[in-house]
């Protein structure tokens, strides 16, 4: 969080903003993406929290894990956003696809430090992986089925090295390029959806399915789709200089 609002906060001034703003959005953006993370996790895994032998107050037990990136995605920029337009009415600010694009590489590398927190609880690994990388998981933490199995791919390295990726191509693409503001953000989601997309399919901790895939994966694909039309027509409207 420190990260993506000091980054931000340069960003957001270096492009005509002013200073102070971003971290007056974080205080109403970061607790609504807490929040979101934790509703999505609860209403895609409501089996660990509802039905019978199981307590519904445990939903409120964030400090027992379990946050959903795509739910802190939507709720904390719905918050940024009502928080922008507040503070917009007393003074004079950039567009908020403005805003939105100068936070973007710092929300990135945000994502690839708390990913980190994956590989302390020994948590969210895929496959079993006989390689140099091979992540080591205790016995105990081995999911059923695999308790033979002692290294496996450590997808959040995957994840956490993805999303330095994709700041470094925000950062210096979109310079090169000049893209519309409101582009930048919009891509973050195209390139961030593609690769947590492919590296769902090499997670193996529980979760539910559709038609055989993963939640995550079906979302993936939808936001995917999604950032890619808005970035197509964003595209159109300014070769014809709609705007």
């Amino acid at each position: 969080m420190i990260a993506a609002v000091y980054i931000g906060n340069k960003r957001y001034v270096a492009a005509g903003g002013k200073p102070g703003v971003v971290s007056d959005v974080a205080v109403i953006a970061v607790p609504a993406g807490i929040i979101g993370g934790r509703l999505y996790h609860v209403i895609t895994s409501p089996e660990q929290y509802f039905g019978k032998n199981r307590n519904w107050v445990e939903a409120f037990y964030i400090w027992q894990g379990g946050l959903g990136i795509w739910g802190a995605i939507s709720l904390g920029f719905a918050g940024a956003y009502f928080a922008y337009r507040h503070i917009g009415k007393d003074r004079e600010l950039p567009p908020f696809s403005s805003f939105a694009g100068s936070l973007a590489p710092g929300i990135l590398l945000a994502q690839a430090i708390g990913r980190w927190g994956n590989w302390f609880n020994k948590e969210l690994f895929g496959r079993p992986l006989d390689a140099p990388w091979g992540l080591e998981i205790p016995i105990q933490y081995r999911p059923i089925g695999y308790s033979s199995s002692e290294t496996f791919h450590p997808v959040f390295l995957y994840e956490s090295l993805w999303c330095l990726f994709v700041a470094l191509i925000l950062v210096t693409y979109v310079k090169r390029k000049e893209l519309k503001p409101g582009s930048i953000f919009t891509l973050y989601v195209s390139l961030y959806s593609l690769g947590r997309g492919v590296i769902e399919t090499i997670r193996i901790d529980d979760a539910n399915l559709i038609l055989g895939l993963r939640l995550n994966i079906w979302t993936s694909v939808l936001l995917l789709i999604g950032s890619l039309i808005y970035l197509r027509n964003l595209n159109l409207r300014s070769k014809t200089g709609i705007e």
